[in-house]
């Protein structure tokens, strides 16, 4: 079924549909960087102070710390040193997969979506050198705000097309602009060109809005892929199901981040006017100077004299210390009720109770508890997403360059880790009750588990034991001498074997009497 042009003359871009979701990342971008003035332009302007908590990058750091802090492992269920191993290896080193997923993570978590790119060619794009910069498999992220997502008719949540599109200068020119589109389908990318106008700016100047012109038929082209899936991978930070967008962790928070700004300020802004504020003194002490201006000198008026209650005593004007109490109840309040809908417990961030000494690994997870089942959330989307990411990455690369695959085509295992500290003696006293008594676990599983070792690794370090075991077994049995040398032996044996001959001794010294 051929789909909709979504790029047509006279269109809006960003594209009318997808208006509301580009200003939702912009937005979210811009707290999670902590941009907060922009964001909040009211409250900016109410308080005289204005003071920001960077509560959304904390929530969003924390959430990527969690999930890709630890690296996973990518395994292909097959020895290290098999072909299926070492491509799934080469594509996570090459392209520095642990560090991308990171930042894809971090995206997810900020915007509620994340783009994965797979493609065959130089990284540079022909700016080097094939001797600097060689032909290979390449996954990069690609800018959510770039990306329109094309949906089934039947069914919002199944993406059937990407189209990146991105508008750019046209060389030598300042103030024209064209619309470069690549849009991934099945088996095939096609490329196109808009010539675009100006629509909308903001006040700064910079451009909100654009409408599409003429497309370029120049600009036109097509590219088999020999893939029969999209070469653009997209996971939703988490969704409902309903459609494709996922949802990030900060957006329904924006009120309690709003409100926890304004808190901070005006609590500043009182402690300031304490640290400067108005005095009330008896008549009559006020000065005057050459001009008639009245004055006060405290270095004269030290010592003040009270005759009755009726007298004012002289005093610093401040607001009531019981307001400002009340404000940091609030503020209290407040980010309780944000780590509570957040789901970050405040042991996480340091908050309160969050000093670990003397607990143990299972009484800090308990108290995790939250953050943890939020991570597993998350960690779904992103083990089929990454599943997906390597297998379209082996079936291309056997249709671009086909010498150099000597593997069979395989759905790697991502290994995540828990990204909580791990107590090895608490693992180690649960390994000895696993493979003791009742086995439950194999030695090698034991050791995989329990010190992250692969299988090849686990099973060398069994053999280890064992060679370990039997040169035990078969030792020069003089080490049981207590450091007793050959001579001490002899001697030794000697005196024994006089001791256990008395009879000897005697016959010994009376012939030797009678020779005298």
């Amino acid at each position: 079924m051929e789909l909709q042009d979504l790029f047509v003359k006279g269109e809006y871009f960003p594209l009318t549909d997808h208006e509301m979701r580009i200003q939702k990342y912009r937005r979210n971008e811009k707290l999670a960087k902590g941009d907060h003035e922009h964001v909040f332009p009211n409250s900016y302007e109410k308080n005289e102070i204005y003071l920001s908590a960077n509560f959304a990058g904390l929530i969003t750091r924390k959430a990527s710390d969690f999930l890709f802090g630890e690296v996973p492992t990518i395994s292909s269920g097959k020895e290290s040193q098999s072909s299926e191993q070492k491509a799934l290896d080469r594509f996570t080193e090459e392209n520095k997969m642990h560090r991308l997923n990171y930042q894809q993570s971090l995206l997810a978590a900020t915007l509620g979506d994340c783009f994965y790119k797979i493609r065959y060619g130089q990284e540079y794009s022909g700016m080097f050198p094939l001797t600097a910069d060689p032909k290979r498999l390449i996954i990069e992220g690609v800018d959510p705000k770039k990306v329109y997502p094309q949906t089934s008719p039947w069914d919002k949540s199944k993406i059937v097309a990407y189209h990146i599109a991105e508008p750019m200068l046209v060389a030598g020119e300042s103030d024209k602009w064209n619309l470069h589109v690549e849009t991934h389908m099945a088996g095939k990318i096609i490329y196109r060109q808009f010539e675009l106008d100006v629509f909308r700016t903001n006040k700064f100047g910079e451009i909100e809005l654009f409408k599409i012109g003429n497309e370029i038929p120049s600009g036109y082209d097509e590219e088999a892929t020999g893939v029969p899936v999209p070469l653009v991978v997209h996971i939703a930070n988490y969704n409902d199901g309903l459609d494709w967008h996922g949802q990030d962790d900060i957006s329904e928070h924006i009120k309690l981040f709003d409100e926890i700004n304004n808190r901070i300020s005006q609590i500043s802004a009182i402690l300031d006017k304490h640290a400067d504020p108005a005095i009330a003194v008896p008549s009559g002490l006020l000065q005057v100077d050459g001009e008639g201006n009245t004055y006060f000198n405290v270095a004269v008026n030290k010592v003040f004299e009270v005759m009755g209650k009726e007298d004012i005593i002289p005093q610093y004007i401040t607001n009531s210390n019981p307001q400002l109490a009340e404000a940091f109840k609030e503020l209290d309040m407040l980010l309780e009720f944000l780590m509570s809908t957040t789901e970050i417990p405040p042991v996480a961030v340091g908050l309160k109770d969050s000093g670990t000494s003397g607990n143990s690994g299972l009484s800090i997870k308990w108290r995790m508890n939250s953050l943890i089942a939020k991570i597993n959330r998350k960690r779904q989307f992103f083990d089929e997403g990454l599943k997906k990411v390597y297998v379209i990455a082996q079936m291309l690369e056997e249709y671009a360059n086909p010498s150099i695959v000597d593997y069979e085509l395989t759905v790697p295992q991502i290994g995540f880790k828990e990204g909580l500290p791990q107590d090895d003696m608490e693992t180690s006293q649960r390994m000895a009750v696993l493979t003791n008594g009742s086995q439950l676990l194999s030695q090698k599983s034991a050791i995989m588990q329990a010190f992250g070792m692969t299988e090849e690794q686990a099973d060398a370090e069994i053999k280890r034991i064992e060679d370990e075991r039997e040169a035990a077994m078969v030792a020069d049995p003089t080490v049981f001498n207590d450091g007793a040398t050959p001579t001490d032996t002899k001697t030794s044996t000697d005196t024994s074997t006089e001791s256990k001959n008395p009879n000897d001794s005697k016959d010994n010294k009376q012939k030797q009497e009678g020779d005298k």
